[in-house]
C-alpha cells in the first residue's frame, strides 16, 4: 500500500475528550475514527490490524477442535423469554418491534441461539462433544462508554460454546479454552492473567476473566503476591482474621447521640471497629414476579460488604441501594439501624460468616441517637443467611497460601463460563444416552473482544512517538521510506517496493513527495510498523538502504539485493519470538 494513497489521515494532536493514551494514538494513527459515544469506524490500518487477531482466534479455537459459524445478530424475544434473560437485563439489550409488531433484540450473546441450534441438530450422546464458535458484530448499550476501543457499545467478539454430555465433558473443553486464550494473548504480545470471577447474567457455577493488568482497567482484582490465587475483588475471598471477645454478655442499650458512622461510634465508645456489627441496606428488585425485598447486609465494621455476593445471594435481578425512606418504613433508624427486633417478611437479612463467629458486638437500636452493646447473632437476631459477603481488600490475608493480597486494576478483553444446563434445559435442549434416557446438554460459553484486545495491545506497546505494535497484529510489518530525489532513485525505490510486495513482505509504501523526511519518520513511528526502511541517494552511496526496528535508533544499512531477504529474516525471528511465548503460556493447573 503506497501512503499516498492510504484511507485515513494521521493526527499531529489527539481530540481533546480522549482520556487515554492508546485512544489517542489510535485516533492520531489513523486506526479509528469516532462516530458516536461507544460507535467506531475502523480505518484500514485498524481493519488489517483487527484481521490478523481474527485470525490468531481463528487459529487457536480450530486447534481445540471448534468449528466456525455464523448465527444472527437479531433474535426473537421468545427464545431470550425461555431462558428468563429478557426480564433479567436491564437496558444494555437493545430491545425493539418488527413492522408486524414481534417483539426482537439486538443479540449480545447467543447462548439462546446455541441451545436452540442444538434442539435442533443434537439428538444422541454419539454426536457430542460439539464446540462451535463465531467472530461477529454485537451491540450493548453501555450507559458509559470510554477509553476508546476499552469500552464500546458496537464491537466485534469471538464468542464460542461447547456442548458436551456432563460435568467432567465440560471440564475438558473448559480447560482446552482457559489455554487457548492464554496462547491468544501470547501471540498477541500480551501477559494475560487468568482470575476468577462472578457468573453474572451468564449463570453457571465456574467463571474466569482474563484480564490485561493496566492502572487504566476498570476491573478491581485481588491478587497474592506470593502463589497464583487471583480473583476479581466482586468474588475474590480471603482469610479472616478473629478476635476474642469473651463470653456472650447480658444486652443492654446506650446512648450514642452523634455516632451515625462506624469511625464515630468506635471513637465514642473508646472501642475498635472489629467490635461493631455494621449494617448496609440494598433493596433487592425481582421484577413482576416477586416483590422487592429491603436486604439488611451485616459485616464486622472493620470490613466493607460486597455488593455482588449479596445481589447472588439475594437471587435480586437488581440489587441497589435503599433510601432512607425505605429503610425507615421496616422499623429501622438510618445511622442507628439493625436487624435486632425486626421481623418483617419483607426483610432479608445477610450476616458475613464472622458475624456469626464474633460475640459481644455493638449494634444500632433502631432508635435515634443509641446503640446496643453486647449483641450476639442467633441470641439476639436470626440472620435468614450467613455466607460470605465482605470485599477482599489489598493487605489482606490469601486463603492459599496465607501470604499478602495485593489489589490491582486489570482490562478484561476475555472470559469463560461453566454454564452446565441452564441453556439446553430452558430451551428442551437434550439427547439420548446409552440407555436410552433423555438427558440436557452441558454447555460452555467463551467470549473474547477483539476490538478490546487491540486498544489493550495500543496500550501495552507505545511510547512517547507513538504506537509499536507486535509483528502479528501490526497492519503492515515494513515501512518503506522514500527520500529519494532523482528519478534514478525514485525508480529504484519503486522497484524495491515491487520486490518486497513479490516477496509477500506486507509492505506500506511512503513515496510522497510533498511532505519533509521528518514527516514521514514522525507517521512511520506513529502507526506502530515493526520493521523501517529508508532509501535515499545519500543511503545508496553508502552501500544500499538503511533499517530499524521500532522503537530503536540504531540503523543498519544493508545492500539493496539483501533487502528482502534480510526483512524476511527479520520478520521471521520477531514471528518465532511471539511463538516462543505461545508455547510457554500458562496452562491450565487447578486439578
Amino acid at each position: 500500500m503506497r501512503v499516498v494513497n492510504l484511507f485515513g489521515e494521521t493526527l499531529r494532536e489527539a481530540p481533546a475528550e480522549t482520556e487515554i493514551v492508546s485512544h489517542q494514538l489510535m485516533l492520531r494513527a489513523g486506526f479509528i475514527r469516532q462516530l458516536a459515544a461507544g460507535i467506531f469506524s475502523y480505518l484500514p490500518l485498524a481493519q488489517r490490524s483487527l484481521r490478523k487477531i481474527e485470525q490468531i482466534l481463528r487459529e487457536e479455537m480450530d486447534a481445540i477442535g471448534a468449528q466456525e459459524i455464523e448465527m444472527p445478530v437479531v433474535h426473537p424475544a421468545e427464545i431470550w423469554q425461555k431462558t428468563g434473560r429478557w426480564q433479567a437485563i436491564d437496558e444494555t439489550m437493545v430491545r425493539f418491534k418488527d413492522r408486524k409488531g414481534h417483539e426482537m433484540v439486538l443479540a449480545l450473546t447467543h447462548e439462546e441461539v446455541v441451545a436452540e441450534l442444538t434442539r435442533s441438530e443434537i439428538k444422541s450422546y454419539k454426536q457430542l462433544p460439539q464446540a462451535v464458535y463465531q467472530i461477529q458484530t454485537k451491540f450493548r448499550d453501555e450507559q458509559r462508554a470510554r477509553g476508546g476501543l476499552i469500552r464500546v457499545r458496537e464491537f466485534i467478539m469471538k464468542d464460542s460454546y461447547t456442548l458436551d454430555r456432563d460435568e467432567a465433558g465440560l471440564a475438558i473443553q473448559y480447560t482446552a479454552h482457559y489455554n487457548a486464550y492464554h496462547r491468544i494473548g501470547a501471540r498477541v504480545g500480551l501477559n494475560l492473567i487468568a482470575v476468577g470471577s462472578d457468573v453474572g447474567m451468564m449463570g453457571g457455577k465456574v467463571a474466569h476473566e482474563f484480564m490485561y493488568l493496566s492502572p487504566i482497567g476498570e476491573d478491581s482484582l485481588i491478587v497474592c503476591e506470593n502463589c497464583d490465587y487471583a480473583a476479581n475483588q466482586e468474588i475474590a475471598e480471603f482469610e479472616k482474621p478473629r478476635y476474642d471477645n469473651g463470653p456472650a454478655l447480658e444486652m443492654e442499650k446506650v446512648a450514642t447521640p452523634g455516632a451515625k458512622t462506624i469511625e464515630d461510634l468506635s471513637q465514642f465508645l473508646g472501642i475498635e471497629p472489629h467490635q461493631t456489627c455494621k449494617a448496609v441496606f440494598f433493596v433487592a428488585e425481582y421484577g413482576k414476579t416477586l416483590k422487592n425485598k429491603l436486604v439488611v447486609a451485616l459485616v464486622r465494621g472493620d470490613m466493607e460488604v460486597n455488593d455482588v455476593l449479596v445481589k447472588n445471594w439475594s437471587k435480586a435481578n437488581v440489587l441497589r441501594t435503599a433510601t432512607p425512606e425505605e429503610i425507615t418504613a421496616v422499623g429501622m433508624v438510618p445511622g442507628y439501624a439493625s436487624s435486632v427486633g425486626i421481623t418483617n417478611d419483607d426483610v432479608l437479612v445477610i450476616a458475613d460468616e464472622l458475624i456469626s463467629l464474633e460475640t459481644n458486638l455493638v449494634a444500632g437500636a433502631n432508635e435515634e441517637g443509641y446503640h446496643l452493646r453486647n449483641v450476639n447473632c442467633g441470641r439476639d437476631f436470626k440472620p435468614d443467611l450467613i455466607v460470605n459477603i465482605a470485599t477482599a481488600r489489598s493487605g489482606d490475608t490469601c486463603i492459599k497460601c496465607g501470604a499478602k493480597l495485593t489489589l490491582q486494576r486489570g482490562v478484561e478483553v476475555g472470559n469463560i463460563f461453566q454454564l452446565g444446563t441452564r441453556y439446553t434445559e430452558a430451551m428442551g435442549a437434550n439427547y439420548v444416552d446409552e440407555a436410552g434416557q433423555l438427558k440436557a446438554v452441558v454447555m460452555g460459553s467463551y467470549g473474547i473482544g477483539v476490538g478490546r484486545l487491540l486498544a489493550c495491545i495500543a496500550e501495552e506497546y507505545r511510547d512517547d512517538r507513538g504506537l509499536k505494535l507486535p509483528i502479528s497484529i501490526a497492519p503492515y510489518a515494513v515501512c518503506l521510506i522514500s527520500l529519494c530525489r532523482t528519478p534514478e532513485g525514485q525508480e529504484r525505490a519503486n522497484t524495491l517496493y515491487t520486490e518486497l510486495l513479490g516477496a509477500g513482505v506486507e509492505t506500506l509504501y511512503d513515496d510522497r513527495k510533498d511532505v519533509s523526511a521528518g514527516v514521514k519518520f514522525a507517521d512511520s513511528e506513529l502507526r506502530g510498523i515493526p520493521l523501517q526502511i529508508v532509501i535515499s541517494e545519500k543511503s545508496m552511496e553508502r552501500g544500499g538502504v538503511e533499517w530499524k526496528l521500532r522503537g530503536s535508533d540504531e540503523r543498519t544499512i544493508v545492500s539493496l539485493d539483501e533487502t528482502v531477504s534480510c526483512m524476511k529474516q527479520e520478520i521471521a525471528k520477531l514471528h518465532a519470538l511471539l511463538s516462543e511465548r505461545a508455547e510457554n503460556a500458562p496452562k491450565w493447573d487447578k486439578g
